[in-house]
């Protein structure tokens, strides 16, 4: 089934776009050179972190940004018939932002992304964009990020990348509706001029918004200088 995209009219667009070029905009500047805090070799988490606090701190300060930006944010499940805690996960960066007729909670998800099929299977499975369709990730929200920390050049990991979404969609998988387009992707983004592309997924009626799907953009960061990889044993 293909979606419209009424449901625009009424998402805080400006707001998220701000957002999201504050975001990119920090990366540009940690990633620049090396840095002893913020460089290729760092564990995804610690890179988020500090990107958040550059954001924060700097970028979002310098541009006026009015929300408010949360790291490893915890998200509960909890049946409310039992009272019991049912599932937590904690996001990798949110920026949150509300005025007096609507409001928004923009969920980045962070994966490190080479052109290795085990790295898109990660990107692609239960545990990165699958939490924002079969998952917990931005319930009841319209708009979602994923973002792939590239470590290996952008065509060799986003092209590929492409290909198993389409296989995906193929053999049924991450419930991906077909867009205006015909394919199940929309490359240029419609949401995000930083954005590589954007898909869309069915969701169900407790996680998903009014018009049942959510919207997620791919963005891909890279650092801004050449990294060796490193030599394996002998």
């Amino acid at each position: 089934m293909t979606v419209g995209h009424e449901w625009l009219t009424a998402f805080p667009l400006r707001p998220a776009t701000d957002a999201v070029e504050a975001l990119c905009e920090s990366w540009r500047s940690l990633a620049t050179k090396p840095l002893l805090g913020f460089h290729p070799r760092k564990r995804e988490p610690e890179l988020t972190r500090v990107l958040k606090a550059h954001v924060e701190q700097v970028t979002g300060r310098q541009r006026g940004l009015l929300g408010m930006w949360a790291t490893e944010s915890v998200i509960n499940s909890v049946d409310q018939t039992t009272g019991e805690l049912m599932e937590e996960r904690r996001t990798d960066i949110v920026y949150g932002w509300n005025n007096e007729q609507t409001g928004m909670q923009l969920v980045f998800e962070f994966k490190k992304l080479s052109r290795s099929a085990r790295d898109r299977a990660r990107y692609l499975g239960e545990n990165g964009l699958g939490r924002f369709v079969t998952g917990i990730y931005s319930k009841q929200q319209a708009v979602a990020a994923m973002v792939g920390i590239l470590t290996d050049p952008r065509d060799q990991v986003v092209l590929p990348l492409l290909k198993a979404l389409d296989m995906a969609a193929a053999g049924g998988g991450l419930r991906l509706r077909t867009c205006l387009g015909g394919g199940v992707y929309d490359r240029p983004s419609i949401l995000f001029p930083a954005a590589e592309f954007d898909t869309e997924h069915d969701r169900d009626p407790e996680l998903a918004p009014s018009h049942g799907t959510i919207r997620v953009a791919h963005f891909f960061l890279a650092f801004g200088y050449t990294v060796a990889k490193r030599q394996k044993p002998r």
